[in-house]
């Protein structure tokens, strides 16, 4: 349940703390005065959607703050998997809303959407007007069955959905596969084509054009490459006054001279080494020289392949290696084609399969859904009656069809609160005050079937008046007593059976404000008795003490 909150800068409220109590709290006020503003607030910590207009003017920021003390539900595993100490019984939940964003944490850490949604569901349970509406239209009436039967049918439903995601992937790709296989024979031909020219070009490597033309450039320079060559050779080596002999004549002047002067000896060492040196180079100059040939046909050769390379390169990609990469997705593309003329059968056959195994399950599914439509239409019909529908039906009406997320079902809700009407659908049957019941019995049944700990009721009761107001007040109040229940009210009769009763009421002394109290004692009296006659007047006290006891 919710013990504290904590509002600060929060739409129209400076600073607010209140204590809630277990059993039944209610809040009353003026009209526009607003009454909403605390359960909207409550909503808000625990994940609801929240910009920053809902910072009060002036303000940076605004900050909620739930306490809550937990009973019912073993959250270990929850606080465990998004690493937040487990403090007890006592939960700390807050939520700060600032111009650019918003955080939540439980216990100091911060949590994210998915987190909350989960801590929300097995916590809180707050029905608004928009609930309402939702509760109205057909195609969630089987979410609200399954979320009944959760304990049978969740198990069963979340292992179909895996299998009916799993058989529209299969449906996506047969239909891939048969786009492929659709191709004309011109098309497949082109392809083929495309591969063989890629495969029977052989490139060695994406750099091959570059060594060509490295190659190229050497054959086609042979005369002036040999020229160069040989004449550094000849001028090393060649002939008297070649550079070598040269320095030969040095190299015996040198050792005579260091036989002299040792000094001189290092300086003759390095003479010797460069004259190795050199002899080398002359070698290498003599032996690359004679391996120059003019070889025309090797150079055509040569030429015909960068020919070859240049043409792929143009019509592939501009270089080699994206010619290579587009040769790759080529060869996948025509064994995809080939591939999907072979399999689409077997895939067909797989499909065909699944979807008999989805038929079965489905089956199942709608099976167990329709024994507890039973339970809950019965159920639903309880509560009615108890609310001053006498001669009620309710029933929940299945309708197969096509194989979806759901299974084979489309549910409908269908109600009759005359005698002589007969089973319509609730949207179209139920009066303003009748759709309030019918909320209230499903919100109660699925509460106390949830173990759900707090639940919200932001006026349930529109539309009811006289007997059917006592009625719904001893409902509320016998849930209060599984349960924490917040609830606004307008009805004396529903307000007269408070733990709590906070009173909204609105200021407007130089600057807007909202202030909430909590009554007791006269002040509640008071409040009591201007919700049963519009003012506070003896009648009115003298009834507000009648429904107080």
């Amino acid at each position: 349940m919710l013990s504290k909150i904590f509002i600060k800068n929060y739409i129209l409220i400076d600073e607010l703390e209140l204590d809630l109590a277990p059993g039944l709290n209610i809040i009353t006020g003026e009209t526009g005065a607003g009454k909403s503003i605390l359960i909207n607030a409550i909503d808000i910590a625990f994940g609801a959607k929240a910009g920053r207009e809902v910072i009060k003017t002036g303000a940076d920021k605004a900050l909620i703050e739930v306490t809550i003390l937990n009973k019912k539900q073993d959250l270990s595993a929850l606080f465990e998997e998004y690493g937040i100490d487990d403090t007890g019984e006592e939960i700390i939940l807050s939520r700060e809303i600032t111009q650019t964003g918003s955080r939540s944490r439980v216990n100091g850490c911060l949590v994210n959407q998915e987190f909350m949604r989960r801590f929300r569901e097995l916590l809180l349970d707050v029905h608004s007007q928009h609930q309402t509406y939702a509760f109205l239209q057909p195609r969630y009436h089987i979410t609200l069955l399954d979320s009944y039967a959760k304990n049978t049918c969740g198990a069963m439903l979340e292992q179909y959905r895996d299998e009916f995601a799993r058989y529209k992937g299969l449906i996506e790709k047969l239909e891939e596969l048969k786009n492929s296989a659709d191709k004309t024979e011109e098309q497949i031909d082109f392809l083929k084509f495309q591969v063989n020219e890629i495969d029977e070009a052989q490139i060695s490597s994406p750099n091959e054009d570059e060594e060509l033309n490295n190659v190229l450039a050497v054959l086609e320079n042979v005369e002036k490459l040999k020229d160069l060559t040989g004449s550094s050779y000849w001028s090393i080596s060649g002939d008297d006054g070649a550079i070598l002999d040269a320095l030969l004549q040095i190299k015996t002047n040198l050792a005579k001279a260091s036989s002299m002067d040792n000094s001189l000896e290092e300086t003759e060492g390095k003479l010797i080494e460069a004259i190795e040196t050199l002899k080398e180079v002359s070698s290498s100059l003599r032996d690359y020289s004679s391996s120059l040939e003019n070889d025309e046909e090797r150079i055509n050769t040569i030429q015909e392949r960068l020919f070859l390379l240049d043409k792929l390169k143009r019509k592939y990609g501009g270089t080699l290696e994206k010619v290579i990469i587009q040769g790759e997705e080529l060869k996948k593309e025509l064994e995809g084609i080939e591939f999907s003329t072979q399999n689409i059968e077997e895939l067909e056959s797989e499909i065909e399969t699944l979807h008999k195994k989805l038929e079965q399950m489905a089956e199942e599914i709608s099976k167990e859904r329709k024994n507890y439509a039973q339970v809950l239409s019965a159920l639903i019909v309880e509560k009615l009656e108890k609310l001053e529908l006498p001669k009620v039906r309710f029933e929940i009406h299945f309708e197969k069809c096509e194989l979806n997320p759901n299974g084979c079902d489309r549910v409908e809700f269908l109600i009759s609160t005359n005698i002589s009407e007969g089973l319509k659908p609730l949207a179209k049957v139920a009066s303003g005050g009748e759709i309030s019941r019918v909320m209230l019995a499903i919100k109660t049944i699925f509460a106390e079937s949830d173990n759900i700990d707090t639940v919200i009721f932001d006026e349930i009761d529109t539309g009811i008046s006289g007997k059917t107001s006592q009625a719904v007040a001893d409902e509320v109040k016998e849930l209060a007593k599984y349960m924490q229940v917040i609830m606004i009210t307008h009805q004396a009769i529903i307000a007269s059976k408070s733990d709590r009763h906070f009173y909204v009421r609105k200021t407007q002394d130089g600057h807007t404000s909202v202030d909430i109290s909590v009554l007791s004692g006269e002040a509640k009296l008071k409040a009591v008795a201007e919700l049963a006659g519009g003012e506070v007047t003896d009648e009115s006290l003298k009834f507000a003490k009648t429904l107080m006891g």
